[in-house]
């Protein structure tokens, strides 16, 4: 079955390895046949992997992008993986192992979409230990 994408304005994707940047309309693609795909606002820049989570995600990203080295970051990926599961509860470390399958099976795409709420929730916890929220019993 065919992927079917639509880009909003100036939007860039990368598909096997190529950056491309729609123009300045709304367009739909269609993806034929297999291809490493990944959005432009699901990348994650170097310098903002400074969390565990985040840099995972970002091995993961690299995977994706360059086949080239995937065999070498498998294994530092999902050993990375396998140091988060006892720092997460249950229901959140969910989705550790989600990812973990994902890239056992090389689907890097699906992995990093799987770390997508693990990011967002250890932001809220990394704001908490730094003062940034207000405690509920203030």
């Amino acid at each position: 079955m065919a992927l079917r994408l639509t880009l909003k304005p100036n939007e860039k994707i990368v598909i096997n390895g190529c950056v491309i940047r729609n123009a300045d309309r709304r367009q739909m693609l269609t993806i034929e046949n297999h291809a490493d795909i990944v959005r432009g606002v699901d990348l994650l820049d170097e310098s903002e992997a400074g969390s565990p989570v985040k840099k995972v995600y970002y091995f993961i990203q690299a995977a994706l992008l360059k086949p080239d080295i995937r065999d070498e970051l498998v294994p530092v990926i999902q050993k990375d993986l396998a140091s988060l599961v006892p720092i997460f509860h249950e229901e959140i470390g969910g989705h550790i192992f989600e990812a973990a399958t994902h890239v056992s099976c090389r689907d890097f795409y699906k992995a990093m979409r799987a770390l997508r709420p693990l990011i967002k929730y250890e932001a809220r916890l990394l704001d908490m230990i730094n003062g940034k929220t207000v405690a509920a019993a203030e």
